[in-house]
Order: structure tokens, then sequence, then C-alpha cells
């Protein structure tokens, strides 16, 4: 079926402005609560919401074989499970709806009224039931620089990392929309030169620059997913800052990595871009070697061309662009991502999430932590304030946007934006 949503040359008579993330091109999934206190699920033309659930109301997808309250609902959970086909038909429809030659919505202005609001006006939450979450480790250079800091630096990656994607079970209780602040997490720490470890708050708050992708029901227990057939499984992709406690994580990790220094928040970009609006930006990504064992191979262009950058603004103060990266150079695909994580018969659910683990570029000024950025510390980065930052400082917001762009069109992500708090205090 093809992807018409995807035509570059159709308009909206909705306003967009010349460098939205969110043409007509895009619509993107997500879910809101308007000024009624009505949740529903939506999507997005320029700076309007579009009211998914009022559109069923009224009909404007007859002819689509959607169950009565698909989209009244407050996840996207059950419209993900009804996979690619009705995917793509609902964005084609929404598509021609809003067309500038379109005249069926365009010219209802009653329809338009109960449809159509204004995103200052709604409240962005949680797209889906995250019921599983898992968080990859798949950039090579970001594995590299914290085998360089912490390990043996001419041996920088374990002998696992060029065969498998490794990754850890995270917590998805903890992940919130972009908006939603978090605490500096408490922990056990062990101080420089001590034996013993203390208990407070983490010193070293850092910021992880992620994507992350929600997939369908894939599979069964016991049944693996074919890396050929993986992308069937994706829905779509957010933008992704899973946050951690350096210190706490650096006490912690041996023998079983990753715990409390990740699981205190993770924060997500609250509109779920498709795969379909991602197709235009393609891309080959690193070439592999050694060659993946035969379940992980691939031909063909696997990764996306999505440019990426990280700001940290102090409060009161202007933002401070601190890092430019970009996910295609993940040394693992999403779908070898998938392929290996169903390899063993694990099950994977509808509004499930996989981070891709931090995405570091060749550049110092492509790193995707502050870790990197700073090198542990010792290279503090300069804030357009004068004010200087080695990790993240209590009141600080961590700004992270994402965009594809081509000579045709420009597909964004929007932005997840989350402020650290002070530890938080029982009262």
């Amino acid at each position: 079926m093809p992807i018409t949503a995807n035509n570059t040359n159709r308009k909206s008579w909705l306003e967009v402005l010349e460098n939205s993330d969110f043409p007509i091109q895009n619509i993107p999934f997500g879910v809101f609560l308007t000024k009624e206190n009505v949740v529903t699920v939506g999507t997005r033309i320029g700076d309007f919401a579009i009211d998914l659930g009022a559109l069923q109301q009224l009909n404007y997808f007859e002819g689509i074989e959607l169950t009565d309250d698909m989209f009244m609902q407050d996840t996207l959970n059950d419209f993900i499970s009804d996979g690619q086909k009705t995917w793509r038909l609902v964005r084609n429809r929404i598509a021609d709806l809003f067309d500038e030659k379109n005249p069926k919505l365009r010219d209802s202005v009653k329809d338009r009224d109960i449809v159509i609001f204004k995103m200052d006006d709604v409240e962005m939450q949680l797209p889906v039931l995250i019921g599983d979450y898992t968080d990859f480790y798949s950039s090579k250079e970001h594995a590299t620089n914290v085998g360089k800091m912490f390990r043996d630096p001419e041996n920088a990656l374990l002998p696992n990392w060029l065969h498998i994607p490794v990754g850890y079970h995270g917590r998805s209780s903890t992940i919130v929309p972009s908006g939603i602040p978090v605490h500096r997490p408490m922990g056990q720490t062990l101080p420089n030169g001590e034996t013993t470890p203390v208990f407070g708050p983490s010193r070293l708050v850092d910021f992880e620059l992620e994507t992350a992708f929600i997939t369908t029901d894939a599979n069964i227990m016991g049944e693996n997913i074919p890396v050929t057939e993986a992308e069937d499984y994706i829905f779509g992709m957010v933008l992704l800052n899973d946050w951690s406690a350096r210190d706490i994580q650096k006490w912690e990790y041996v023998p079983l990595g990753p715990f409390l220094a990740k699981n205190f928040a993770s924060s997500i970009s609250p509109w779920i871009v498709t795969m379909d609006a991602l197709e235009p930006f393609r891309t080959k990504g690193p070439k592999q070697e050694p060659t993946p064992l035969p379940y992980l191979q691939q031909k063909g262009k696997h990764s996306f061309d999505i440019n990426l950058e990280v700001a940290i603004q102090p409060e009161n103060a202007e933002p401070t662009v601190v890092s430019h990266s970009n996910f295609k150079h993940m040394y693992w695909t999403m779908s070898q991502q998938l392929a290996h994580h169903t390899s063993n018969g694990c099950r994977v659910n509808s509004g499930d999430m996989m981070g891709s683990g931090t995405i570091s570029g060749p550049t110092e000024d492509s790193f995707g932590s502050m870790l990197e950025l700073t090198w542990g510390g010792k290279n503090p980065i300069k804030l357009n304030d004068g004010t200087e930052r080695k990790f993240i400082n209590d009141n600080d917001t961590v700004i992270m946007k994402g965009f594809c762009q081509n000579g045709h069109v420009r597909i964004g992500f929007g932005e997840v934006s989350s402020k650290l708090l002070p530890p938080f205090v029982r009262k």
C-alpha cells in the first residue's frame, strides 16, 4: 500500500511555519488533555493538535476498520496493536483531510471547532502505556569513550560488543513525557580514596542523548523475529533523555550492570513519529566488522539521518547548545536490536519501548553525554551565562531536539525538555 501521506507537494489548509517539525507530511501520533479535561488520541500539524477521537465520532475515518473507541482512549496501545496496514490507512486519510485541496473538513466550521486545538491549549501526556523498557548500548563511539575512561584505553570495547547489540532491561514506571521535572536521585556512592560507601544525593547527574522506538505486538513467547521482518513491528520513534547518575553507576554496576543510577527518570518527547514518515531519510549505518552472525546480517539502508542536539538552560538564563549529533552514527540498527531481543524467544508487546543507547558521533562536539563532553568532569563546559558545567546542576533544564531534512521536507520530533530539581524531600 503506498504512503500517500509523504507526498512532498502536499500543503495543508492549516498554517504551518516554514521550519516547523510538523508539516502535513509528518502526522505523528500522541495523546493530549484538552481544556475540558478530555483525554484523546491525536496528531499534530504545525502548531495545531487534532483530536482523532472527535474525527472518528464525526465519521471521518469511514471505510477504515477501526474499533468504535480506537481514538477515545488515554493511550495509543490499541491503535499500535492494529498493525502497519491500519497505521498507514489512518495516516493517509489524515493527510487527505487536511490537504488544502480537500474542502470536506476545511469548509465545515462546526466540525473544525470540535476537532482542532491550538498546541498552547492542550497538555501532552505519555503516548503509550509502556509495559517494558529495554535500553541498548549501540553507539561505538560512546562505548569506546566510556571504555577509555573506565577501563584499558587500548581495549576500550569489551569482546562481545562487536558481536551483539548489548542492552539491559530498564524501568518503565519512571518514564515521563517532556515538561515533567525530575528529582536528583539519592543513592550509595563510594567517594574517591574511600573504602566505605556513603548515602546521599548524586553529585554527577548526567543526560544521555538517545532515541527510542515503540513496538507493536511482535511475537508469542518462544518465537524469534527475523531481522528482515523486524521493521514491520516498529511503530515509530521518540527522543529520549535517559537520565543517569554517574557516581551511583560507578559503585553499583559491577557485576550486573545498570540499576538505580538509570531507573530514577527517563524523559521522552510526546509525539511518536512513524517509521512511514521517516522513510525518505533512510541511510546506511557504519560498516560492521567483523560481519555479524547470520541472524543479525542485513543489506540496504536500515539507519536514518536524524539530526540531534542537546542544550542546557540554567534557571532564568538562555539555553546553550552543548552537543550536535546524528542517529546515523549508531553501529547497531533498530531492526538488529529487535531481532536480537527476540532471538531467545523473549515476547515483545504493543507499547514496549527500546532505547537506542547514548548517541555519540566521531567528534568531541557530537558526544551524547556530559560524561564524554567534559571527559569525566576534567574539561568543564562554559555556558552562555558565563557559568560552567561538569555535570547537570539543580534547576538546569536539559532540552533535546531532533529532525530530518532533505531538499523537499523537514520532519521533526519537537523536543524533550525536562528540569532537574533538588532531591525529593518527604513532608
